[in-house]
């Protein structure tokens, strides 16, 4: 073998295919070094750091943050333990006190630029305070701002006829609300009366939101409290062809597949057909005879990206309707273009779902969500009053109307789909070379990448080693997501805006993460 000094290079260059040979590189080098120099472990991650953010170049940006004027930091820190409530969790060990943002960027309170891939959970779809959106946001302050639906005002009219003109028929009714929670809420309501049935199947790992009734619709552990919710709602087996007890490589609508290997011929796969089974299965033993529905994320967000195998959702909403339900599709963090092949998450599975929802990168940052469905799922709610005081007011129409704008100008989904693609093939090539990576996948700029102990097991990433490998990109100036049941997995869902450039940058960065997680695990 060669000497310790020679394998750490060769470690280095080669990318570390895996801990253990990492390790068997590292291993004799710190020991001895440590030995000659006590203390001088510092030191060396201070230049290991320094030689990797040198690589890791931040791509140019034309644009200057204002001066930060407001209080000091650690005021900041103190108001914010003091007078917010402690729910409201910060990320980072040193949680960050951002300034100001231009397209794809973040800029801190000291000026520091930050490359930014989570788009504020999901929701700068055309990049922050892009001009046009911000101009038009700003004529209509000096305009209307608000008047409640019992007036009619110009940009409501001009909004919905210009979003359900993006939808197919027969959805073309729409309700104008202010959140995801609150749209999913509504539908959720809509689906009961409409069936005059009761139960409502969901996704184990979904996320529908935080609303007392939502939280019924959401299986993820961490948003569960003591207290009753959930009634009439049931969760089915995901058909998560990872993690999941089936899976393959062939399985899923992206060009990035799992790491597990199966005998489907073309056109075939067994991964779904046991899925579809375990859902017949709920069909047959949690729910009644009629059912009021079915809701789904064509691909789930805040478990990180997860898709299923390509056919279920179109024969699971088969099933539903036979049942009596309705089919919803979430469309909260799939919709307007990010999944590059299509405008609509719910159009890659080859379906027409009868109530679709969606927030976030629908205003851009701005808060808003809609409800749109079909004429007589909408005609059962006018039965009795309904009514939302700031759904559909001006300054969300004419946000809401300009951010579709840019999205068709600026070629946003089309650059979805190209920078997605390319970005998640690059993250493929990490996972090829790091045993800790256990799966990459996604479409457009929906991409997770789920960190495990060894490929092997599948087992999650200890949540210590995830903080660190997500510190460090923060502190390389790239900002990433967490998510799945056990955090485990980093969301890349970057404003729509992003560029070739800025992948390279992200990927680079990410790789120096993973580089000195490594170097940490053959320290040790």
């Amino acid at each position: 073998p060669p000497p310790a000094k020679s394998r750490l290079l060769w470690g280095l260059q080669a990318g570390a295919a895996t801990l253990p040979s990492m390790a068997r590189a590292l291993g004799p080098l710190w020991a001895g070094a440590r030995r000659r120099h006590p203390g001088s472990d510092t030191l060396r991650q201070q230049k290991l750091k320094s030689s990797f953010s040198m690589q890791a170049k931040m791509p140019p940006c034309d644009f200057s943050p204002g001066k930060y004027e407001s209080y000091p930091y650690e005021r900041m820190l103190k108001i914010r333990k003091q007078n917010l409530s402690p729910s409201l969790v910060t990320y980072y060990k040193k949680p960050l006190l951002l300034h100001q943002g231009h397209m794809q960027w973040l800029f801190d309170y000291e000026g520091r630029r930050y490359l930014d891939l989570f788009a504020g959970i999901v929701t700068v779809s055309v990049g922050h305070c892009h001009p046009k959106v911000t101009a038009a946001a700003q004529k209509q302050l000096g305009r209307l701002w608000h008047t409640t639906n019992i007036y009619m005002h110009p940009s409501i009219q001009e909004y919905v006829e210009k979003l359900t003109a993006l939808l197919p028929d027969p959805l073309k009714v729409v309700y104008l609300t202010n959140s995801g929670s609150e749209a999913n809420d509504l539908a959720m309501f809509m689906a009961r009366l409409y069936t005059h049935n009761f139960d409502l199947i969901c996704f184990r790992g979904g996320y529908h939101g935080a609303s007392p009734y939502t939280l019924g619709l959401t299986s993820i552990g961490s948003y569960k409290h003591g207290v009753a919710n959930g009634f009439g709602c049931q969760t089915t087996m995901l058909p998560d062809v990872f993690r999941g007890p089936w899976g393959g490589s062939h399985c899923r609508d992206s060009l990035v597949q799992t790491i597990r290997k199966c005998s489907c011929s073309q056109g075939c796969c067994e991964a779904n057909d046991q899925y579809i089974e375990q859902f017949k299965d709920t069909l047959s033993t949690c729910v009644p005879k009629a059912i009021a529905g079915f809701i789904a994320e064509p691909i789930q967000g805040v478990n990180g990206a997860v898709q299923y195998p390509k056919r279920f959702l179109k024969e699971a909403f088969q099933l539903v309707q036979e049942r009596g339900g309705v089919c919803i599709a979430d469309e909260v963090q799939t919709g307007f273009g990010r999944t590059g092949s299509h405008f609509w998450g719910f159009q890659t599975h080859g379906i027409v779902p009868d109530i679709v929802t969606m927030a976030k990168g629908i205003g851009n940052g701005f808060p808003m969500a809609a409800v749109i469905t079909t004429t007589e799922i909408a005609n059962s709610l006018a039965q009795n009053l309904h009514f939302n005081t700031f759904g559909g007011n001006p300054m969300a129409c004419v946000v809401g109307s300009s951010v579709l704008d840019v999205i068709a100008e600026d070629g946003l989904q089309k650059n979805s789909e190209e920078v997605g693609t390319y970005m998640l093939l690059e993250f493929a090539k990490l996972r090829d070379k790091f045993e800790i990576i256990g799966d990459v996948r996604g479409k457009g700029l929906m991409i997770g990448i789920e960190m495990v102990k060894n490929k092997d097991s599948r087992q999650p990433l200890p949540a210590e080693e995830m903080s660190q490998i997500w510190e460090d990109c923060k502190d390389m100036g790239v900002l990433i997501g967490r998510g799945g049941i056990y955090s485990q997995t980093f969301r890349v869902k970057p404003p729509m805006c992003i560029t070739k450039q800025d992948a390279d940058f992200a990927v680079e960065v990410f790789h120096a993460a993973l580089m000195r997680h490594l170097e940490r695990t053959a320290a040790k």
